[in-house]
């Protein structure tokens, strides 16, 4: 299974619930043919570049996956059936995907460091 990484903007009137559900329709897709979902990020609404279809704003979203080749037909055939998608682009993706980090380690570091620092400022 090789890895990829899929990001797709969606139309920026699908909010809540149906953008939940449009997000799961294409994660449902990659599962059911097999592929392996490693990360699935969604960045929110964003400007675009340029205007698609008279529409300046979309909503993007990131897939990294592990899949067979043939499952990346499939699935961009799917997006592009779909017209609440705006452009989709799916990579091939070298290597092996990077580690997440966790992002609640490092507030705590920042917390025991500015304690010290009044420790410090009381002392003087």
């Amino acid at each position: 299974m090789r890895n990829y990484e899929s990001l797709y903007i969606i139309h920026p009137e699908v909010v809540g619930d149906e953008l939940t559900a449009m997000v799961e329709k294409f994660q449902k897709i990659l599962a059911d043919q097999g592929a392996e979902i490693n990360k699935l990020d969604n960045w929110g609404v964003r400007k675009l570049a340029y205007p698609i279809n008279k529409v300046e704003r979309g909503c993007y979203v990131q897939t990294l996956f592990s899949a067979g080749p043939d499952v990346i037909a499939e699935f961009e055939r799917r997006m592009r059936l779909d017209e609440k998608v705006l452009r989709f682009l799916t990579v091939r993706f070298e290597g092996e995907f990077p580690a997440v980090e966790i992002a609640a380690e490092e507030p705590e570091a920042e917390v025991v460091e500015e304690a010290s620092t009044e420790e410090a400022a009381e002392e003087k």
